[in-house]
């Protein structure tokens, strides 16, 4: 009985979430026209693909497995499933018929109801074997997903990310060495700086110094230091110098709720 109920749940949250991520995925391609809904990666990846659906499937698949280990091992879908399988898993049905890319892939409504269908389909699978599978396997998955994943995170990601922004172009390259340099230490994990730099790089080659790239750069900026400043970053900075910390920017952080650690 619990099982039916979760694989029935799985369906219906599947359904909506891949409704949601096709039709969001679709949107982007649409873009400044309309409003996107999509990771950067995202669609990148599906640009990377080339709208050969066998090259979309085995995207997918590669990610699938990831995907099956963490629900069993952690019980929790990871981001991979709505970011990469279903929007590739999606666009791959489409494209087997008809590799017009303009008339599948880039069709927010085709995309949003065969993603619904690929969503509850995936959801599915993935939560009512992850509740077939004995607790002592589970276990044994925990060991081994929870260091490769942290490898994945750090420092794989970051540096596929950074080659990534060096292949671009000098301007490209310097933006995202800089800005996923102060990501790393700030937050930990430079991947968000290095896509913020490709983005600043890529719209300075394209547009130079204007009011959209000056308005993304304060952005980042504003973003950067709110960041660093409710992550104590600032105190973190300070003690590691050997600096003493006055006490006006501990009641500061205080006063937002930032922790500090004394």
């Amino acid at each position: 009985m619990v099982t039916w109920m979760i694989a029935l749940k799985s369906m219906v949250i599947g359904a909506l979430v891949g409704f949601g991520v096709g039709a969001g995925a679709a949107r982007m391609f649409h873009a400044p026209n309309v409003q996107g809904m999509g990771a950067f990666r995202t669609f990148g990846e599906l640009n990377a693909c080339a709208g050969d659906p066998i090259s979309h499937f085995s995207f997918g698949l590669g990610f699938f497995f990831n995907s099956w280990a963490s629900v069993v091992g952690a019980g929790a879908l990871t981001q991979d499933v709505d970011h990469r399988i279903l929007p590739n898993w999606t666009a791959a049905l489409l494209l087997w018929k008809n590799k017009n890319v303009e008339e599948t892939l880039h069709d927010p409504k085709k995309m949003a109801i065969v993603g619904a269908v690929v969503g509850a389909v995936v959801v599915t699978l993935l939560n009512s074997t992850a509740t077939a599978i004995p607790q002592s396997m589970q276990l044994v998955a925990t060991k081994v997903l929870v260091p490769a994943a942290n490898w994945l995170i750090n420092p794989i990601m970051p540096i596929v990310f950074w080659m990534a922004a060096m292949d671009a172009g000098k301007r490209t390259g310097v933006w995202g060495t800089v800005l996923g340099g102060f990501s790393h230490l700030v937050m930990g994990n430079a991947v968000p700086g290095i896509v913020l730099g490709i983005l600043i790089g890529k719209g300075l080659d394209d547009s130079g110094w204007n009011r959209i790239t000056k308005t993304l750069v304060t952005a980042v900026v504003l973003l950067f230091i709110l960041s660093g400043f409710f992550r104590a970053f600032d105190v973190a900075l300070l003690k590691s110098i050997q600096v003493d910390v006055p006490q006006w920017l501990i009641d500061l952080h205080e006063m937002f709720g930032s922790v500090v650690n004394k």
